[in-house]
């Protein structure tokens, strides 16, 4: 494959790694042909890329699994995954989804990530919802201002909450940025 069929989400191998395309732009050269400028992820260490192919640069275009598996129980330090449809477990390193766990507790479902049986990762909903914690109590009706304070969910996860947000609370954390995005109903 060549570069004119990028497009987000575009999954390839390029010296000797597996990268997602990001981002993306076409760029025309003044004597024919193009460019493309990229943003690419790499699906092997979580890194991102910016990097400008030629038009016509050859690429191998691969194909990566998603499987539900559900979030079982931690193993030393490995987490345990069960797949849905054939109760198949996996051991993930936790080293290699530091970040994921702090957005998901046993018994959540989770998409995971593979090419050719080589697992690649956790993939997060946009939003998740984690218990409250730990927080200071907060003003009952004090919702009018922006006054954040300091939360801990159940996840170890610390993020600023409003101060109507108290202990034993429900909240939707945006997994992309890791902030408070709302309050969940029970």
């Amino acid at each position: 494959m060549d570069t004119s069929v990028f497009k987000n989400g575009f999954t390839f191998l390029w010296d000797g790694n597996l990268y997602t395309v990001l981002e993306f732009m076409r760029v025309p050269k003044y004597r024919g042909g193009s460019f493309v400028q990229t943003k690419l992820y790499n699906l092997r260490n979580g890194a991102t890329l910016n990097y400008t192919f030629n038009g016509s640069e050859k690429l191998e275009e691969v194909q990566v699994d998603k499987r539900e598996m559900n979030y079982l129980y931690d193993e030393g330090d490995k987490a345990i995954f069960m797949n849905n449809d054939t109760y198949e477990q996996i051991e993930i390193p936790k080293s290699m989804i530091q970040r994921e766990l702090q957005f998901i507790v046993m018994g959540n479902n989770v998409q995971i990530r593979t090419y050719e049986g080589e697992i690649l990762g956790v993939i997060l909903p946009d939003k998740v919802t984690l218990r409250v914690a730990d927080t200071p109590m907060g003003d009952k009706g004090n919702s009018q201002t922006n006054t954040q304070k300091e939360a801990t969910l159940e996840t170890g996860l610390v993020i600023r909450v409003p101060m109507f947000i108290n202990t034993g609370d429900l909240v939707i954390v945006n997994t992309e940025t890791a902030k408070y995005d709302s309050r969940a109903k029970e």
